[in-house]
């Protein structure tokens, strides 16, 4: 059985041989530490990129059989993108930059985060219909076919699962507005609001169409969205249900019409009160189940949702930072939540660069102890 088959027999909740070990990638910095530190080579850490060949090389020092965010992407984003530029250079060394996306940002130096949002090219009807609806409008060439069909027979010979990426239906405009200036459009203009929602909304299922239709053998669907923080969504959950929900089910129609039927969504922060929404509307495993502060976890949503809820995720990866006994813990949290099926941990984003070298292995290490 490959890690293709072992995936696909989890999510379906059918018998299987070992559980794999999963991740979801590392910070720059980390891989950066880890080169000074020997672990990895200069080129790894540069290159590296969620399943490019440095990927699984790191992943084949540390132990990891695969990374769930891996597969054929279209370009379902703002194309051309927006040159980024430097605005205005302040006295402290700062810069005010506009980036791809058109959002503007403060950027400081010296600082490893993600820059405060201090503004948007989208600054109404006429910026949108001018700057903005050309580069969200459907072009063939955003399903690249050669590259495409290149890049999934370097995957099938990995016998790794292979996503299609089904784009971003909130989370895109939230990096397009901010969510500072996207609240207020929501008050100050809601036919542009849902205006952009629709817009980006086709374009996304425009590109999943394009893609399905090159008859690729894609194991599960994945969608971006990032809409959540620490105490909730960043949307009123009724008010995403009704305007973004109906884009999610003809999307996940559409895959399920090509024999899809695991969707997953990456969505960090605290998630509950979206989760039914994308469960009613064909998204059916929540990734990457951020522990957090909120405590996130698979097993209270399977209680209320039952089986048709999966997950990949939640394993807590601070404790890449502690010691040998906090991983140990860990993974006896994490054994009643893989008997409950249709479940595969993996850390809970991106290793973060306070983790250990030694500690990631000795994680994986435990893990195939454990779980094979």
């Amino acid at each position: 059985m490959n890690d293709r088959e072992r995936m696909r027999a989890i999510m379906h909740y059918e018998n299987y041989d070992h559980m794999p070990l999963v991740c979801f990638g590392y910070w720059n910095e980390t891989l950066d530490k880890w080169a000074q530190e020997g672990h990895l080579t200069r080129e790894e850490a540069e290159g590296w990129a969620d399943g490019n060949d440095r990927d699984y090389a790191i992943m084949r020092k540390l132990g990891f059989d695969f990374n769930w965010n891996c597969g054929i992407i279209p370009d379902s984003f703002i194309s051309p993108s927006f040159t980024p530029e430097v605005l205005e250079t302040k006295p402290d060394g700062s810069e005010i930059r506009r980036q791809s996306n058109g959002l503007i940002v403060k950027v400081k130096p010296g600082v490893v985060s993600i820059p405060a949002h201090v503004g948007t090219s989208l600054t109404g009807r006429e910026a949108w219909e001018e700057m903005y609806l050309p580069r969200l409008r459907f072009r063939p060439d955003r399903v690249k076919e050669d590259a495409f069909r290149a890049r999934y027979r370097e995957l099938e010979k990995l016998e790794v699962p292979i996503y299609l990426h089904l784009g971003s239906l909130y989370g895109n405009i939230r990096s397009m507005l901010g969510i500072e200036e996207l609240s207020y459009l929501i008050a100050d203009d809601e036919e542009l609001y849902e205006e952009i929602i629709d817009t980006v909304g086709q374009l996304c299922y425009d590109c999943t169409e394009a893609a399905l239709n090159l008859g690729i053998p894609f194991d599960y669907g994945h969608f971006w969205e990032d809409i959540c923080f620490k105490t909730g969504p960043l949307i009123r959950p009724a008010q995403f249900s009704r305007l973004v929900g109906p884009w999610y089910k003809r999307i996940t129609g559409l895959c399920a019409g090509h024999g899809i039927d695991i969707v997953s969504v990456d969505c960090d922060g605290k998630i509950d009160e979206l989760v039914p929404v994308w469960l009613e509307n064909g998204v059916n495993t929540m990734f990457p189940i951020e522990v957090g502060t909120w405590h996130a976890c698979v097993a209270p949503w399977r209680e209320t949702y039952g089986r048709a809820l999966r997950g990949v995720g939640g394993m807590d990866k601070r404790v890449f930072a502690q010691s040998r006994e906090a991983v140990d813990q860990e993974i006896e949290r994490l054994k009643p939540l893989i008997d409950l099926g249709g479940y595969i941990p993996c850390p809970d984003h991106r290793i973060a660069p306070d983790a250990e070298w030694d500690l990631v292995r000795y994680y994986c290490d435990r893990f195939r102890q454990v779980f094979h």
